[in-house]
């Protein structure tokens, strides 16, 4: 199994959030390796929810030589541990060091659209670990509050938080210690001014619906006047920022609060992945320390 310091050198301080690359038309190989070329060391896919779905990302370890690829999240409500784990563990074994598997109890809209009550998810995250076989893969949890950060830290390999500021990864490293992983993910919209913060705001309004991401905000100091209308100036430039300079500050702000990799995920002017961002991305990251 690879250690957790291990992975931490394996990573750097950069890697790339994005949907699933056939999803939205690209080639998994061929954007695999672009974003590897371009200087990235990760890549996270969300929406990992049937053994299709993980099947998928084997196209992009193939494809490359060095990228970790990484799982952000798969839900606990979908899988059967054992099957979850058992599928885990062969790309752990076919690209060693080179694959993370990320879980997370997703949201009640999305779990509720299964047939399923969203009820209790720390339960049920605590539960699933409980079922899931001893494994080689490395764990990380889509933590927030403190009791999922908690789990994380006494459970798996560290932590993958999404939709936070800086404040937040001051928070969850002080919860984890020094010895996990924490890795957020921070969206960026590359365009600066008016069209950078409608990107960030048309990005964002998705997110500003899940009481998960809403309650987590309240705690770090947003309130009702920072969640409203598409979400004020504070709260974008906190979380959602837009343009490259203040895209550089906040990587560096996550990194000096304690992230030992973030993962970024540029959008355009729908909100969606600007896939054509990637090479302003890699210069933005390029004056990083490793």
């Amino acid at each position: 199994m690879t250690t957790t310091d291990e992975l931490r050198e394996l990573l750097g301080p950069v890697g790339i959030w994005m949907p699933p690359p056939a999803a939205i038309g690209l080639d998994p190989g061929e954007f695999a390796r672009t974003v590897e070329d371009a200087g990235f060391s990760s890549v996270w896919i969300p929406g990992v929810n049937a053994a299709e779905n993980l099947a998928a990302l084997e196209p992009l370890l193939a494809a490359t030589s060095r990228l970790v690829v990484a799982t952000g999240i798969a839900s606990v409500w979908t899988w059967p541990p054992a099957e979850l784990a058992a599928a885990a563990d062969r790309l752990t074994a076919d690209y060693p060091g080179r694959f993370v598997l990320g879980l997370g109890v997703s949201h009640a809209p999305l779990v509720e659209a299964t047939g399923q009550a969203y009820v209790r998810p720390l339960t049920k995250m605590r539960q699933f670990l409980d079922e899931l076989p001893a494994m080689e893969s490395t764990t990380v949890l889509a933590a927030l509050g403190p009791k999922m950060l908690q789990l994380a830290r006494d459970r798996t390999h560290g932590a993958h938080p999404y939709f936070t500021p800086p404040e937040h990864t001051v928070f969850a490293r002080s919860v984890l210690g020094t010895d996990r992983l924490l890795v957020p993910e921070l969206a960026v919209a590359l365009a600066p001014g008016a069209d950078g913060a409608a990107a960030a705001r048309a990005y964002a309004k998705f997110y500003l619906k899940l009481p998960n991401y809403t309650s987590n905000l309240r705690t770090l100091g947003f309130g009702d006047e920072d969640l409203a209308d598409g979400g004020s100036d504070r709260l974008m430039s906190a979380v959602v920022p837009h343009g490259p300079d203040a895209v550089s500050d906040r990587l560096r702000e996550h990194l000096d609060a304690g992230a030992d990799h973030v993962v970024l995920q540029p959008v355009g002017a729908d909100g969606r992945f600007a896939a054509d961002s990637i090479g302003e991305l890699a210069s933005i990251a390029a004056g990083l320390p490793r």
